[in-house]
């Protein structure tokens, strides 16, 4: 609120922000004009025009709240979440909000609580969200600064960070270098000081009103030293934190402490004179933000080690993350490496292996009766066999039962949106929101990245006490690649690689206009930032897109990850044990061919080149998936020469979570069977010496040659596998879930987060 504004100029200002909401509505609705390349750039704009004047996010309020209350009216679901991310947006942000005009949002709020699923879910999570910014003002900008940017302090200890990872197969080291000069140019490198006073001012602004003089508050605080802001910066965050976690709050005590506090800092300030009491809003920063190549398996891991190390100062590993080496984070687990439960030791145990300053006391002399031969041998040392502790257990366990939203297996029904109450449980100290750029390649790259870290902390916890992981996804694709790739290279060449993304857009139509739309867009954008060498740290747009998203992009939607089994043909090779997220593919390697002689009539001899009958005997067992939940047993043999296992749903009609197997044209399936499979457990050989290829999400680094058969189904979850294996050994049928494991998961899914999850 600004309270010396021309009236004609806020008019003329809330007539433009109104056109823009009306804007974006009809291109959410499919009836604007503007290309298809250009979709989610309304957006982006609005907010660029407040974040250049944030003060009118109090307008905007008033007019996004007013445009929910007509979709109300009219019954139009289709604006409702678009416009709820919108309101949250200038809430946080803005500097001053009329009580009423939270009763008004809260209210509206509280009445999506009688809608279905995600409405619902979504309003639950921004009324909790307006509530404590009524009753405490200012408490989400501070917090979302406070752990975005990393600021210690004692009173909130929450840290978070963005992990971009790029697909190195699909961007050129040009177009990688672009956007990575342009994500570290719009990154913050301001000083934790400059954040600290923005905290304090948006904070007292947000709680004082027209009382609160911003620009001499400013003035004074860039004037202190650096104590005395840290001491004002101290009392500003407690204050914020005791009357935000007290049942009701006191804002009456809240803003007198903040009062007194306002009054102390200008008091020597113009005495003599009268306070502007103007306000002016301060732009909410980006979040820290690191791009990387995925060039490396256990890359993720390194980072989220990393990342908790050098936030904590008494973590016990190194702070060297240079000489941080970390064991193969994908090796697969048998059964009795399950059961053995140690921790990562680089010791061999082995005196003549430790450096001599590390030698016990011994005396030089060799001792008598031993042979030099004797005296050679490998002694060990004595050591300890490390279990994990009590805590490490519980923290395991209990990620696994509230973290874990897949359906049970045998359901299929696919589970999207955050689960339980907003703050029910208890929140960890790390977020890392991983954000992952490319095409379904490096989405299966993330489900093996994930799968093998659950993998790890089920042996042994180490991040899963403190970190949260959040994952996004925004799809890149590349035209001039797509018409260039050899078959060598992309073996599924010509069909759709972002089968994940379209998926995400028919279910979310804030996802497909602000995120799917981009995937043609940021390659263009980075070859002509990289043509031209200017920065775009004036409007850095994917910087901000990655921001909102990984801001108000807080409802998942589930996918199931599906392990695989093969075997080769080579009896001496052993098994591989791999998951992917989206699609197998198996090809049959073509059939040589041949030439013969026909005779015909008289002398002339023709030459014929025909094939033999390409494929191969192929014998399939499977569990049918149904609706009813009754998996009935199957099988058949053909002949075919390739076939495809997809595990998103191509179409609205068919959302089920399940694979669908179509065989190649040509295949001779036998009567009763119409050439598609849905099925969540598969098992494939050849009853022939014909090998076949498999080809893993797409991806020409996952392919694996002279495969005699393979078994799919669905991903277990390493801590439920680990329990499981711990009641066996008191339980007499190993069969039957007893115990804890009756309420854990026994799938693990892989989770994207959206802006609504899924709209029926």
């Amino acid at each position: 609120m600004e309270s010396k504004a021309n009236p004609e100029v806020t008019d003329a200002m809330e007539s433009d922000l109104l056109r823009s909401v009306h804007a974006i509505l009809l291109e959410l609705g499919g009836h604007h004009t503007a290309s298809q390349f250009n979709r989610g750039m309304l957006r982006w704009t609005l907010h660029k025009k407040i974040e250049r004047n944030p003060a009118n996010n109090s307008t905007l309020v008033k007019i996004v709240v007013k445009e929910l209350e007509r979709a109300e009216r009219s019954d139009n679901k289709l604006h409702i979440i678009p416009l709820l991310h919108t309101l949250m947006y200038a809430i946080v942000q803005a500097v001053y909000i009329p009580d009423d005009l939270y009763k008004r949002v809260y209210e509206f709020c509280k009445r999506l609580l009688t809608l279905p699923q995600p409405y619902c879910t979504v309003g639950l999570s921004h009324a909790v969200r307006v509530k404590s910014e009524r009753l405490t003002p200012g408490v989400l900008y501070q917090r979302m600064v406070l752990s975005e940017q990393n600021i210690k302090n004692e009173q909130y200890q929450y840290h978070e960070k963005v992990f971009v990872f790029a697909d190195p197969a699909l961007l050129s080291m040009e177009m990688s270098a672009a956007l990575s000069s342009e994500i570290e140019s719009a990154s913050p490198c301001r000083s934790h000081m400059s954040y600290m006073c923005d905290v304090i001012v948006h904070t007292m602004q947000a709680a004082l009103g027209d009382s609160c003089d911003a620009p001499t508050l400013e003035r004074m605080l860039k004037a202190k030293g650096q104590d005395t802001i840290e001491l004002y910066f101290r009392e500003v965050v407690a204050t914020v934190e005791v009357c935000a976690e007290e049942a009701g709050g006191n804002h009456i005590l809240y803003t007198g402490k903040l009062q007194q506090l306002y009054t102390t800092i200008v008091s020597s300030a113009n005495p003599d004179g009268q306070s502007s009491s103007t306000l002016f809003g301060i732009p909410l920063p980006n979040p820290e933000i690191s791009f990387h190549l995925w060039r490396e398996d256990d890359l993720l891991w390194k980072e989220l080690a990393k990342f908790t190390r050098s936030v904590s100062s008494s973590e016990v590993l190194s702070s060297d993350s240079a000489s941080f080496e970390m064991p193969d984070p994908v090796s697969d687990l048998t059964s009795s490496e399950l059961l053995r439960l140690s921790i990562l030791s680089t010791d061999s145990g082995i005196e003549r292996d430790l450096p001599p300053s590390e030698l016990p006391a011994v005396s030089e002399e060799p001792s008598a009766g031993r042979s030099e031969q004797e005296q050679g041998r490998l002694v060990r040392r004595g050591g300890i066999k490390m279990k994990p502790s009590v805590s490490d257990g519980m923290a395991l366990l209990q990620d696994t039962l509230e973290e874990t939203g897949a359906s049970p297996l045998g359901k299929l029904q696919r589970r999207a949106g955050s689960h339980g109450l907003p703050g029910s449980r208890q929140q960890k100290l790390y977020t890392a929101r991983i954000v992952v750029l490319g095409d379904d390649r490096i989405v299966g790259r993330l489900a093996k990245a994930y799968y093998s870290l659950r993998k790890r902390e089920a042996r042994r916890p180490f991040l899963t006490q403190k970190l949260s992981l959040q994952f996004y996804y925004i799809p890149v694709t590349h035209e001039e690649q797509s018409s260039s790739s050899t078959k060598e290279n992309t073996p599924t060449a010509g069909s759709d690689l972002c089968q994940l993304a379209a998926y995400l857009g028919r279910v979310d139509p804030w996802y497909e206009n602000n995120i799917r739309s981009l995937c043609h867009m940021i390659p263009k954008l980075a070859k002509m930032k990289s043509c031209s060498g200017k920065s775009s740290e004036a409007n850095p747009f994917l910087v901000d897109v990655i921001s909102y998203y990984v801001r108000m992009g807080l409802q998942p939607v589930y996918f199931c990850i599906y392990s695989v089994k093969i075997a080769f043909t080579c009896l001496t090779k052993e098994h591989v044990e791999d998951v992917f997220v989206t699609q197998l593919q198996i090809d049959i390697p073509e059939c040589m061919s041949f030439s013969g002689t026909m005779k015909g009539k008289g002398t002339l001899t023709r030459k014929k080149n025909f094939t033999e009958n390409c494929g191969a005997m192929m014998t399939i067992s499977y569990k049918k998936a149904s609706l009813s939940n009754r998996e009935v047993e199957k099988g058949l043999s053909l002949q075919t020469s390739g076939l495809v296992m997809r595990a998103i749903p191509s179409c609205e009609t068919e959302d089920l979570d399940c694979l669908i197997v179509s065989f190649s044209e040509g295949s001779k399936v036998k009567a009763g069977v119409d050439g598609k499979i849905r099925t969540c457990n598969i098992k494939i050989g050849t009853l022939e010496q014909k090998p076949f290829t498999v080809c893993l999400d797409q991806d020409y680094r996952r392919i694996f040659k002279n495969v005699a058969s393979i078994e799919v189904s669905p991903c277990l979850e390493p801590g439920y596998c680990i329990q499981k294996m711990r009641n066996s050994r008191f339980s007499v049928c190993d069969q039957e879930d007893v115990g804890l494991t009756k309420y854990m998961s026994k799938a693990l899914p892989l989770p994207i987060n959206t802006f609504a999850g899924i709209i029926q």
